[in-house]
């Protein structure tokens, strides 16, 4: 049986807020993600921001095929324990010559691991939805596209951002706010595939995002009010639960890159197909 090993990048005290809220934890969105499209894969979770963390049943790199890291509130230049380890753990899954796919923090900690920088982003955050990704042209011929359109959005939210990709390194996909927005991040026996922005996340983890961050929202200046918040978030709820509704996604700007699982999960879906399954 195919098995993949979900790293979780949050600390227990944010998954346990998280919980609390009624929001779902960063590896359980991908466990979702993944089991939807691939039901006989088999899928760990490991919380590698835990100093106690382990394998399950007595596991280790050598008893699974790929390796995902999912997103996480830490920041990857920062020195304590839980990202140091995470750090550490995606170079020695590397080393063992495992595929390994990565979205946000999975991209920004492989990026350290391999030499590059990530630093916060001066343009401050990107949110909700990342607009206007456009592959280069080694990001046209790459695989990792080819569930996707030409140009197209796709969940996200990052404060931070890579600013000098490591050697070896191929930038794959950019767009205003962030250049590299996807790339291919040699380190160990392995090639990260890695994006900056969530094509795990659906309709549904956005709302709970928007819910969730609904202060710094307004504070930030992405809405005039808590009102237009909450009246966005009814049309987000709206259209989430009857994506056909065209109207409200013109209206909205969301599209089938953002609506239909497969698109909206495309890099996921060709990682597995071409690194883990080929």
């Amino acid at each position: 049986m195919t098995r993949l090993v979900l790293l979780e990048g949050n600390t227990a005290a944010k998954r346990a807020g998280a919980a609390k809220l009624g929001v779902r934890n960063s590896s359980t969105i991908y466990a979702e993600a993944i089991a939807s499209h691939f039901p006989d894969i088999a899928l760990d979770i490991v919380n590698g921001a835990d100093e106690d963390w382990s394998f399950p049943d007595g596991r280790g790199w050598t008893d699974y095929d790929g390796v995902v890291v999912t997103g996480s509130a830490l920041h990857a230049y920062d020195t304590e324990f839980e990202v140091t380890n995470q750090i550490a753990m995606i170079a020695d899954a590397a080393d063992h010559g495992l595929p390994i796919f990565g979205s946000c923090w999975g991209l920004q900690i492989a990026v350290m691991a391999a030499g590059g920088l990530v630093e916060y982003n001066p343009r401050g955050r990107e949110v909700g939805i990342c607009r206007k990704i456009a592959p280069t042209d080694a990001g046209q011929g790459h695989p990792m596209f080819r569930h996707k359109p030409a140009v197209f959005d796709a969940p996200c939210i990052h404060y931070d951002e890579v600013t000098r990709l490591p050697e070896g390194a191929t930038l794959l996909a950019s767009n205003i706010h962030s250049k590299v927005q996807a790339a291919l991040v040699p380190l160990g026996k392995s090639v990260v595939w890695a994006v900056q922005y969530h094509p795990e996340f659906d309709l549904r983890q956005l709302i709970q995002l928007y819910t969730l961050y609904a202060d710094d929202m307004v504070k930030e200046g992405f809405f005039a009010s808590q009102e237009d918040l909450a009246d966005y978030v009814a049309k987000l709820e709206t259209l989430d639960a009857d994506p056909d509704n065209l109207a409200l996604s013109w209206q909205l700007g969301i599209d089938r890159d953002i609506l239909d699982d497969h698109c909206r999960n495309g890099e996921i879906i060709a990682w597995i197909e071409e690194e883990v399954l080929n």
